[in-house]
């Protein structure tokens, strides 16, 4: 039986620039402004969204390290009719899904959702949100072209 590899060797060794890139996601979206569990969610909302084992495998073991809940772990999926989300986290998944979902009659992000985002969200978190589903849009390419492995460490899954 064949060894399970991802399709690519390490990106980080062929685009140095990637760990950089990075880091500076990571450091914009973890100033404080919004719930790193809240991020999370969002991240692996875009995961699903997406289709892509790693990525939700990745943020349903994040948020479980920062101790979610199983039920509201599951129910990301399922957000809109499930009881377990705050407001701002609800606007936080139907701003990613805005942003991922194509919308044949207009544009992706209302007015109307624009304006309930700002009702949970000052600036500086809403533009934080901005950069977290920017920064988890900037990984899909790689988690879905590269296919890495769903529950590897970064180090050990990447082709050598």
């Amino acid at each position: 039986m064949q060894e399970l590899q991802s399709r690519l060797p390490n990106p980080m060794l062929l685009v140095p620039e990637l760990g950089e890139i990075g880091g500076a996601l990571f450091k914009a979206t973890g100033n404080g402004s919004v719930a790193p569990t809240t991020i999370s969610m969002l991240q692996l909302r875009a995961g699903q969204i997406a289709g892509n084992t790693y990525l939700t495998t990745l943020h349903t073991g994040n948020l479980r390290k920062a101790g979610e809940t199983e039920e509201r772990i599951t129910a990301v999926a399922s957000w809109r009719d499930a009881a377990c989300f705050t407001d701002a986290e609800r606007v936080a998944l139907a701003l990613v899904e805005a942003v991922l979902t194509a919308n044949p009659s207009g544009e992706r992000v209302s007015d109307d959702l624009y304006a309930r985002a700002s009702t949970q969200y000052d600036d500086k978190a809403l533009t934080t949100l901005i950069m977290a589903i920017g920064q988890v849009c900037f990984f899909i390419p790689l988690a879905v072209i590269g296919k890495p492995l769903p529950g590897v460490s970064p180090a050990q899954q990447w082709r050598q």
